[in-house]
């Protein structure tokens, strides 16, 4: 009897430790894509580049399955100068019982080098795409209801370029798509405060999201979605943006802008460490309740 009591012990501690998330890991990976080496990540730069080989070596450790070989999209854009740049984005995906998609989503560049200042964006993004690791490694443990598309948009701060040529030429059916996850700036707020932008459009999503902070450490708020209001509404200002053009919904995770925003301070030092990991716990809960109770 003990030993049956013991194992029954250990199988349900064991499930409970795979719904969490590695806090090491965690931190190494946005410790990582915003240190001095990747030069701010801006587009078509060398550190733009080794970010991108950086997160391919991520994707392909977890086990990600990929369209395209090293789970590389290219697409060409114009600058607001009018110069042609290749940007490229990363997708990887964990196939479900159902083939309809959710799309998760973080952008990885950033805005470069301003003279000798380093811009890091520790928090802008890096924050989301370690949050993006993080949930993929999750997954590829944990069959999900639904196909889940893991991507790592590049030129986000070029004006959404690369969410823009996926919803273009996306991977998948468009159809298929049923709602967008995006994550931008989810690292760096004083109050303890994550917005879930874009459910005033689709209430039913609040619904579904409610509590999940539990226990967290974090507090979810809901709004910076209400049209005309301008600024304010976030629904055009990242990368969800694009999905919510062609009527896909869309989750938004973010804090509002702080003093380090596109500032070389913002740094892994400078981040909250213990509100990164809250964040990112309390999305990857609200991911897998949306995932269950999504048609």
């Amino acid at each position: 009897m003990k030993k049956i009591i013991f194992l029954s012990l250990f199988l349900t501690a064991a499930a409970g430790q795979s719904q969490t998330i590695n806090r090491v890991k965690l931190m190494g990976d946005i410790q990582t894509l915003s240190s001095e080496k990747y030069e701010g990540r801006k587009t078509g730069t060398p550190g733009n580049k080794l970010a991108a080989d950086y997160i391919i070596k991520r994707l392909n450790d977890i086990g990600l399955s990929s369209y395209e070989k090293n789970y590389t999209h290219p697409f060409t854009f114009k600058t607001r100068q009018n110069e042609e740049r290749q940007g490229n984005n990363l997708i990887g995906f964990v196939k479900g019982k159902s083939d309809k998609v959710i799309v998760i989503s973080a952008h990885y560049d950033h805005v470069g080098v301003n003279g000798n200042d380093i811009y890091y964006g520790a928090d802008d993004n890096a924050s989301g795409v370690g949050a993006l690791l993080a949930f993929a490694e999750y997954f590829q443990k944990n069959e999900p209801q639904h196909t889940l598309l893991f991507i790592a948009f590049d030129a986000e701060e070029s004006g959404l370029r690369g969410a823009s040529a996926f919803v273009k030429e996306p991977a998948v059916s468009k159809d298929k798509i049923i709602l967008n996850i995006n994550m931008d700036m989810i690292a760096h707020n004083d109050k303890g405060e994550l917005y879930a932008s874009g459910t005033y459009k689709n209430p039913y999503l609040k619904s579904i999201i409610e509590g999940e902070d539990k226990n967290t450490g974090i507090k979810i708020l809901f709004g910076h979605d209400l049209p005309n209001t301008g600024s304010e509404d976030w629904t055009m200002q990242s990368d969800q943006g694009p999905f919510a053009k062609e009527n896909i919904p869309f989750i938004y995770f973010g804090v509002e802008d702080h003093k380090d925003y596109h500032k070389p301070t913002d740094t892994f030092a400078n981040i909250n460490q213990d509100f990164y990991y809250g964040a990112s716990t309390a999305i990857l809960k609200s991911i897998i309740k949306v995932d269950k109770k999504l048609n």
